[in-house]
């Protein structure tokens, strides 16, 4: 099979719309899982976000669910250590992971919530994909090597999302978007299109929501 070269998704109006109506029927926060056994039932469809710390994730999900404050955005990089459960109608979970790079705490603590993320990776039936979140001012950096080796590993199909692309320049775009794309080639886990977002300006949302629409 032919590598693809990463395009840029481009979803139908149709798959757009039925994004749109998925996330219209509203969003809540579910719990926060600190072990396995914690876990909700996995009796429906989820995805997950990953990113190193102040990446823009809780940004992300609530641009997407369209709620200011459903995912709380955290100063202290590293803050989140719980795996944040949302659901999203009776269908889906959408799955906040602890943000990773920087933490801010002590050396056991993030060495069980990296033995917790393994876990969830490697054992969670119902994960249909993994949205990794990548600052497209920046580009795919060495501390994201870990997150996308473990979804290789886990046999996980995970997609590069680019967040903050309000705040990359038009000229810079491109050779951001080769970086990433020479980096995800590495990783047989990668799902061959890629998403650039603005939780700013709403760039690239209605096609996040699209994708995760159109997952079976």
């Amino acid at each position: 099979m032919t590598q693809l070269p990463f395009p840029l998704a481009a979803p139908e109006p149709s798959e757009i719309e039925t994004g749109r109506l998925l996330f219209a029927q509203g969003a809540d926060f579910l719990k926060g899982v600190v072990a396995m056994s914690g876990m909700p039932p996995a009796d429906r469809l989820e995805v997950c976000f990953a990113g190193r710390s102040n990446v823009g994730k809780s940004s992300l999900i609530n641009a997407l669910t369209g709620r200011k404050a459903l995912a709380r955005a955290s100063n202290t990089p590293g803050r989140t250590q719980e795996i944040n459960f949302f659901t999203l109608t009776e269908s889906h979970y959408l799955v906040d992971l602890p943000g990773y790079g920087f933490a801010k705490a002590p050396v056991a603590t993030v060495e069980k919530w990296q033995r917790l993320l393994k876990s969830y990776l490697s054992g969670r039936a119902t994960l249909r994909r993994a949205f990794v979140l990548i600052d497209a001012r920046h580009g795919i950096k060495t501390v994201d090597s870990d997150i996308l080796n473990l979804l290789d590993r886990s046999a996980v199909t995970f997609q590069a999302v680019l967040t903050k692309a309000d705040k990359v320049k038009a000229k810079d775009r491109e050779s951001v978007l080769a970086q990433v794309r020479a980096e995800l080639s590495k990783h047989p886990a990668a799902f061959p299109e890629i998403l650039l977002t603005s939780s700013e300006t709403g760039q690239g949302i209605e096609d996040l929501r699209a994708v995760i629409a159109e997952l079976t």
